[in-house]
């Protein structure tokens, strides 16, 4: 607040100078912040006294404020030290330690925070309804999702946002999860997981892993270490995409699983309906069962059989392509059947609105084109013709990653499906020219493109 009328005030003095050749501006103001600085580290003036009690320690912490700088950002301050000088509140341990930091913010208008800090200042922030810090704090745990914590903390975060019903730093926490999901099971915060967070994560067919199989592992894991009561452990297993996972990986699981052991039959129909999915061809078993439901959709997995990771350096330079294979589905009995995809890419692909046209006005003219004005385009083309996919289409995935924080992680994915061949808004807002640009690690453009192979009915499902 204090802020935005330094600049109001800077604004005023523009207006009543202007036009005067004489005018000038004298700016103290950073001057004027380090004492309003001094003003809460000596007590100067002060006109109230906060005293901060803890259950971690028997002596409060006491702060020399004055009531005017905490009623202009705070209608709780404003309130409180109406009728009073002297007030003393009760934090938790992890608020009480960051009050110091809350209160100069207070005073200056900036703040400093770590990771393990975000939860506890947006706590002071909302208690306290001091909203430019609350919606600051917010941006930054939306902004550094992807920042490296020994214990993670999006998971964290996620419960969090639930509990203060901040909808878009919930969406922004399951979105990376969802994207990065490989990187999160193997971590310590995959243990701290809520049955609800799971079960959403489960019914998403955007998760980037390298296979069901994976996923299987860590929700086994998770199973064994949370032992939840059995409704909602077969919930989870039921979850579970078992005809995406391999016939013999589904017996080895049977044989060896404690987990599936345990609640055979919950998912007794599950498994028999992928041994039969994998044995039948997957036109004869599309007549008798429904295909188009998530059972049968495969996510956006990462081993070899589902697509190809592809580096393209120097990106901005000139077009390329490439070509690679992909199992035509998952379905056992189409294992030895491979298609042939073939990809382009292009860093500088215009619009037909943009392309070079010649004038009618002047004779052979032609309309200037900057290279700026083109974007970048990627082209994916099967190599072989469509009655070759009876019963099969394909919805193509194409994930970018990028460097945050010393790892590799997607930070978008593009899908769209067969009757298009490329996605409409691929890196419409990446500045592939930029060696600096947050889309390259290293000045080269980090692809993996997922083909996922979806079987529709062709005959009515008999009941």
């Amino acid at each position: 607040a204090f802020l935005l009328l330094l600049l109001t005030v800077q604004a005023a003095q523009k207006a009543d100078f202007s036009g005067d050749s004489t005018a000038a501006t004298i700016n103290h103001s950073l001057t004027l912040l380090q004492r309003l600085q001094e003003l809460l580290q000596n007590g100067n003036g002060s006109d109230s006294v906060l005293r901060v009690r803890s259950a971690a320690s028997d002596e409060p912490k006491v702060f020399h404020t004055h009531q005017l700088l905490l009623s202009l950002q705070s209608e709780v301050f404003e309130s409180l030290l109406r009728n009073q000088s002297v007030v003393t509140l009760h934090e938790p341990p992890e608020t009480a330690a960051l009050f110091e930091k809350f209160i100069r913010y207070l005073y200056c208008g900036g703040i400093s925070i770590l990771l393990h800090q975000a939860i506890p200042m947006h706590q002071l922030a909302s208690k306290y309804r001091v909203w430019g810090l609350q919606r600051g704090v917010a941006e930054y745990m939306r902004t550094h999702l992807a920042s490296e914590s020994s214990q993670g903390h999006v998971v964290g975060w996620y419960h969090y946002a639930v509990r203060v019903g901040d909808a878009a730093l919930q969406e922004s926490c399951l979105q990376f999860l969802a994207w990065n999901l490989s990187a999160v099971l193997g971590s310590a915060e995959w243990g701290s997981v809520s049955v609800e967070l799971l079960l959403l994560l489960l019914e998403r067919s955007d998760l980037v892993l390298h296979s069901e199989l994976e996923l299987y592992t860590a929700v086994e894991g998770w199973l064994s270490r949370r032992q939840p009561e059995a409704p909602v452990a077969e919930r989870v297993l039921r979850a579970i995409r078992y005809p995406m996972i391999a016939p013999s990986q589904l017996f080895r699981l049977q044989a060896q699983s404690a987990v599936l052991a345990r609640h055979r039959g919950a998912v007794q129909d599950l498994l028999f309906q992928a041994f039969q999915f994998h044995a039948a061809s997957p036109l004869h078993f599309a007549k008798y069962f429904d295909v188009n439901c998530s059972m049968f959709l495969p996510r956006n997995y990462l081993a070899p059989s589902w697509g190809s990771q592809w580096v393209i350096t120097n990106p901005a330079r000139d077009d390329r392509s490439t070509s690679f294979q992909t199992q035509l589905g998952p379905s056992s009995h189409d294992a030895g059947k491979r298609v042939t995809w073939n990809v382009l890419f292009s860093p500088r692909w215009l619009p037909v609105s943009l392309r070079p046209v010649y004038s009618d006005s002047v004779a052979g003219a032609i309309q200037p084109v900057r290279i700026e004005d083109g974007r970048p385009r990627l082209v994916i083309t099967p190599a072989m013709s469509s009655p070759d996919f009876a019963g099969v289409s394909f919805q193509k995935t194409v994930l970018v990653g990028v460097r945050q924080q010393g790892r590799v992680l997607v930070k978008h994915a593009y899908s769209f499906h067969q009757s298009s061949d490329e996605a409409v808004d691929f890196l419409a807002h990446a500045d592939l020219q930029k060696r600096t640009s947050e889309y390259l690690i290293d000045n080269s453009l980090h692809l993996h493109i997922i083909i996922k192979p979806v079987y529709h009915s062709l005959i009515k499902v008999k009941k």
